[in-house]
């Protein structure tokens, strides 16, 4: 019942002729208020800042599931796209943590079950630990929301051979203090995360507001927008004692994964860029209380979203190039 009415009320609203322009307003960050604004001056439509955002609660609620990336291509090559995704997922966010097997390696660890000599054990567990986490996030994909064990069977996969430790977690929120040291004036300088006991209060406050955005990443603009949110808030809070960088980098995906996006994954090569952007803005914003903005603004945010918009075009091309393969074999059966 609750669904017909809404599609009643978008039906009769005098807000549906200008849908398409509303949501661009939307999508590039105008607030209700100044959606409405916008309408009185253009289109001489006077409505509340309230009536806008009903109309586009209703519509987003109305709209269609979208197909994930993979979702119309033959099974061989989504599931050849899938493997290669995974492997370059996990090469990437393993390498950005120190770990030393190149992508080669990394392939063969996960498709031949190969141990690589010279390389030790605790690499070869982040491997196989990271490659479950992928899998783990595609099968979150068709839950409606994210629940806190999610997040802590995420962190059980990427830690999942760590030793026990009492004061170090492995599937919950960290005991301890945790930071990271950057440079700051041409002085090192310890630059802490969230404290532990603001921890709990600040990630159920994250988790409302990360499943409010969920399914909200329609346009690339919107896309960029949500991930940087995820990944830098989930990272200046650092919930965990470790594996911060790695679940942030794949749980900041699973928006993107919902709305049809295919993964966003920063190469080792911008290692450097990216870790120092990130420090950057840590550094510049201060330390996340309990009560504290979750993203404060800070003109830093422009150079990450401008860095993880570069990376995004690498498995642009992989799905890209995946569809060419569907393609090109449909004209071999059409010259048949």
């Amino acid at each position: 019942m609750g669904y017909c009415f809404n599609m009643k009320i978008l039906k009769r609203s005098k807000l549906a002729n200008y849908e398409v322009q509303i949501r661009q307003w939307h999508e590039s960050g105008c607030s209700y208020r100044d959606i409405a604004s916008r309408l009185y001056q253009e289109y001489d439509i006077t409505v509340s800042h309230n009536a806008v955002f009903s109309f586009l609660k209703v519509r987003y609620s109305a709209s269609q599931k979208y197909d994930f990336f993979y979702s119309k291509l033959p099974e061989d090559i989504k599931a050849s796209l899938l493997k290669q995704l995974n492997i370059l997922w996990t090469h990437n966010s393993t390498a950005i943590e120190g770990n030393t097997l190149t992508l080669g390696e990394t392939a063969s660890i996960l498709e031949s079950g190969l141990t690589i000599s010279g390389k030790s054990l605790r690499e070869h567990e982040e491997v196989y630990g990271h490659s479950r986490a992928v899998e783990l996030i595609l099968a979150l994909l068709e839950q409606d929301k994210i629940e806190l064990d999610d997040i802590f069977n995420l962190h059980r996969c990427v830690m999942q051979k760590s030793a026990i430790d009492i004061m170090r977690p492995v599937g919950n929120w960290k005991k301890e203090y945790n930071g990271t040291t950057g440079i700051r004036d041409g002085k090192p300088v310890y630059m802490e995360f969230s404290s532990p006991s603001d921890t709990p209060v600040l990630m159920s406050r994250w988790l409302k507001e990360f499943n409010r955005k969920l399914n909200r990443a329609e346009s690339h603009v919107k896309a960029i927008n949500i991930y940087t949110w995820v990944h830098l808030t989930f990272v200046r809070i650092h919930p965990f004692f470790d594996g911060n960088g790695r679940i942030a980098r794949l749980i900041a995906n699973l928006p993107l994964l919902k709305c049809g996006h295919p993964p966003l994954l920063i190469s080792p090569q911008s290692r450097i860029d990216y870790i120092n952007t990130i420090w950057n803005y840590q550094n510049a914003v201060g330390v996340l209380n309990a009560n504290g903005r979750l993203l404060a603004q800070h003109p830093f945010l422009r150079s990450f979203k401008y860095l993880i918009k570069k990376e995004w075009q690498a498995t642009d091309e992989l799905v890209a190039h995946a569809r060419r393969q569907v393609a090109n074999r449909k004209l071999k059966t059409l010259s048949c």
